[in-house]
């Protein structure tokens, strides 16, 4: 199992240094890492910071989140066959929305070789003083990005007062109840707390532990494998039928009578089935909140 973290957070905000801390820690702990960085311009600047040694992979003019899914999936998939390493790093672009990121580097095809270790992010502590400045859209953007947070860096603190970091700190705590924050300056952050993160949902309900800050927390995913063969009306009610917490499902769905599991997707409420032309392993990958005490179809 490889374990796989997601680096968020806003375009200035401390990313590229965090990485870079970050790399050089594993490096000298022994460990091989990989990085997968994700920028909307055309040119890759933030990949300098990555040493020539590390397996990079660079997806320029693209979004983690949306169309650039398939090609982060791609991406991933090229890592695992042609490059040994131990740890995956993958950097979002400020834009891309945290559930998003995590839809698109959790496909069914690879589940089982990835740990999600859990999304990190770095928030400008100076921005979120001054968040009533940005636009609507680009302040809700921020919000989830620290809302969905398994390890939050209030970055930039020695930018601020006592008192202005205090209010930093209890004001994201109240956004986001179950994260760790740590006050860091440069995007500092011991590898020991990243490890300590836990965002892949156990496979059995005998396995769950008590969730704990900064080990087990809510937005998390599950692989989970299909069993039986269902017709679409009986696994489209079951989706219907689970709690809004539940952002994603993504995978194979045996149907009775269809030679080849069908490829499933659920996303705001929508669902979509396509055709797979090959026999693909019937296994779903669900994305959301407390997402291990969901009770799957076939464990009814």
């Amino acid at each position: 199992m490889k374990d796989v973290y997601l680096f968020s957070g806003f375009l200035g905000s401390g990313k590229t240094s965090m990485l870079t801390d970050v790399l050089r820690q594993l490096k000298e702990k022994g460990l091989k890492p990989a990085v997968i960085m994700n920028e909307l311009g055309k040119l890759p600047f933030d990949s300098r910071a990555v040493d020539e040694d590390v397996p990079l992979k660079e997806m320029l003019e693209g979004c983690i989140c949306c169309s650039g899914a398939e090609k982060t999936e791609a991406q991933i998939q090229s890592l695992l066959m042609d490059s040994e390493f131990d740890v995956l790093i993958i950097e979002t672009t400020g834009a891309a929305h945290p559930v998003e990121a995590l839809d698109a580097v959790y496909s069914p095809l690879f589940a089982e070789q990835l740990n999600i270790k859990g999304i990190v992010t770095v928030a400008d502590s100076k921005l979120w003083l001054e968040r009533e400045t940005l636009t609507p859209q680009v302040r809700s953007l921020y919000l989830e990005q620290i809302r969905h947070a398994h390890l939050l860096l209030a970055n930039k603190m020695d930018l601020l007062t006592e008192v202005e970091q205090a209010k930093v700190v209890f004001e994201m705590q109240n956004v986001n109840p179950n994260a760790f924050i740590l006050q860091t300056t440069n995007g500092k952050v011991p590898l020991s707390l990243l490890e300590k993160l836990k965002a892949t949902a156990h496979k059995s309900k005998e396995d769950i532990e008590i969730a704990r800050i900064g080990t087990q927390l809510y937005l998390s995913s599950r692989l989970v494998e299909l069993k039986t063969s269902y017709t679409q009306e009986q696994f489209e009610e079951w989706v219907r039928s689970l709690p809004s917490t539940v952002y994603r499902i993504k995978g194979y769905v045996p149907i009775e009578g269809i030679k080849n599991p069908m490829l499933f997707q659920y996303a705001y409420g929508l669902v979509q089935w396509l055709p797979e032309y090959i026999h693909m392993p019937s296994k779903i990958v669900m994305i959301g909140e407390n997402i291990q005490e969901i009770e799957v179809l076939n464990e009814k």
